[in-house]
């Protein structure tokens, strides 16, 4: 009897212990399914097929509400894959196969698709092909002066230097402090402002080429680093590319100060809940710090998103970028004070295909539109559910498929070249010991894990980008 029964106790256990993985990593995914969802409706121009779109348009920006929202979701998700993993290279390994497949695939779709008089993608199309394919291959191009290779993958730069810098805070034992960082980015914004002129380092230099001469080579041996499985080497490396990325953000970013170290400061502050979350960083020093940045956030938007600096960043005025901001981390706020909850699964599915929505939405829409003469808006309100309706299947079904035929297998792949690389050559432990801080064990998963790693995708304007 006991054999009998032991078997049918495991599997009862396991598919609780699933249930309840699911319900905790629940939140996450319907943080991103929506976040995914406003963001396509954002770049559909949805705000003109409403009545009052005009007004919402003038104080409320979608897109910065939808990159903010991934933002704060990868600054939560990311530090904890790594300190979980307590591998920088098994880090590494797996952030390259989450990325680079679907992004390929999602350039060689979209150079299909569309026409070279699309702007929407500049990759082999700038007129210097040699930059365009490094810098964009680097994930580096919004730092280098470069055109995004897709105008949707400008955040993928900054989601590229977060993780220089966690994994340069990790191999130094220093990525328990990711609340005096985050409140360090969120000081410097509003003090810098716009004061910092974007691109210092290309005007400086005066050559995209000679920029790319310089920080190619210190990129690919960063990378050379934390890939070796050496813990001197990986810790060299870390710290290369954590420097190089401080410089970038600081004397290269394309976008005005206050918006590249926001960015860095939701990131920061979204880990800060994470630790928070799992006893590494106290409630009220938690509670302070994501008050200080969600502040910092809405006034960096009122004292300089103005005579015409909303130009750089896609909105329509202060009012637009601090209330989206601040909606952001309200809408993270209570999905993670419901984060116990089972959410609608359509949501969790949404925030599963997130990264294929991300890069195949625009591609798609400047492909459907031209066909069924959009645009013009069409006029009818029949007319308006039948192209939103359309698209709208259109994009799902192709980012399912995309999920499953490219992102699942690139997952696969990458954990089998992580275990390859394992048995040929064992990963050495951190220099500095691994723990996220009382509470954070390393080995386990934590909370919203649950044995997968969550995507993530942003959008802000006329850019967007995706994952985690």
């Amino acid at each position: 009897m006991k054999k009998l029964i032991s078997p049918l106790a495991r599997r009862k256990a396991a598919s609780a212990a699933g249930s309840a993985a699911g319900s905790r990593l629940g939140w996450l995914d319907a943080l991103r399914g929506m976040a995914a969802l406003v963001v396509v409706l954002h770049h559909f121009d949805v705000l003109r097929m409403l009545p009052f779109g005009g007004i919402v348009w003038r104080n409320f920006d979608l897109g910065v509400f939808g990159v903010m929202l991934f933002f704060i979701v990868s600054g939560y998700i990311i530090p904890a894959s790594l300190e979980r993993r307590g591998d920088v290279r098994g880090f590494w390994i797996g952030r390259l196969f989450r990325i680079y497949p679907a992004v390929i695939v999602a350039f060689v779709a979209a150079i299909m698709m569309l026409p070279a008089g699309d702007g929407s993608v500049a990759l082999l199309r700038t007129g210097d092909n040699l930059a365009s394919l490094v810098a964009n291959g680097l994930m580096l191009q919004d730092m280098l002066g470069v055109i995004n290779g897709m105008n949707v993958t400008w955040t993928l730069c900054y989601e590229m230097v977060f993780y220089f810098f966690v994994t340069a805070l990790f191999t130094r034992g220093l990525h328990r402090h990711s609340a005096p960082i985050a409140v360090a980015f969120a000081g410097a914004a509003l003090a810098i402002g716009t004061a910092l002129a974007p691109q210092l380092l290309l005007t400086e230099l005066g050559s995209v080429r000679l920029l790319l001469m310089i920080v190619t080579p210190i990129v690919l041996v960063g990378f050379w680093g934390v890939l070796s499985g050496n813990r001197k080497a990986t810790a060299a490396g870390a710290l290369l590319l954590g420097g190089l990325g401080l410089v970038l953000i600081t004397l290269n970013s394309r976008a005005v100060a206050f918006e590249t170290l926001m960015i860095f400061a939701t990131m920061f502050a979204g880990t800060a809940v994470y630790r928070a979350q799992h006893g590494g960083l106290g409630r009220v020093p938690a509670l302070l710090t994501c008050g200080f940045v969600i502040a910092a956030g809405v006034l960096v938007g009122w004292l300089y998103n103005r005579n015409g600096v909303q130009e750089s960043t896609w909105t329509s005025g202060w009012k637009a970028w601090s209330l989206s901001y601040l909606a952001a981390w309200v809408l993270f706020g209570l999905c993670f004070l419901l984060r116990g909850r089972r959410f609608p699964k359509p949501l969790t599915w949404l925030g599963a295909i997130s990264f294929s929505m991300y890069l195949l939405h625009f591609p798609l829409l400047r492909t459907i539109g031209p066909p069924l003469g959009v645009p013009p808006m069409p006029e009818s309100t029949l007319g308006k559910i039948a192209w939103t309706a359309i698209f709208l299947g259109v994009l799902l079904v192709a980012s399912h498929l995309m999920y499953r035929l490219v992102e699942l297998p690139a997952q696969r792949l990458g954990k089998r070249v992580q275990q390859a690389a394992n048995r040929r050559r064992p990963s050495a432990a951190p220099a500095a010991p691994a723990a996220g801080g009382p509470g954070v064990v390393l080995g386990r998963q934590p909370e919203g894990a649950a044995g997968r790693e969550p995507v993530a995708a942003h959008s802000s304007g006329g850019k967007a980008s995706a994952s985690d």
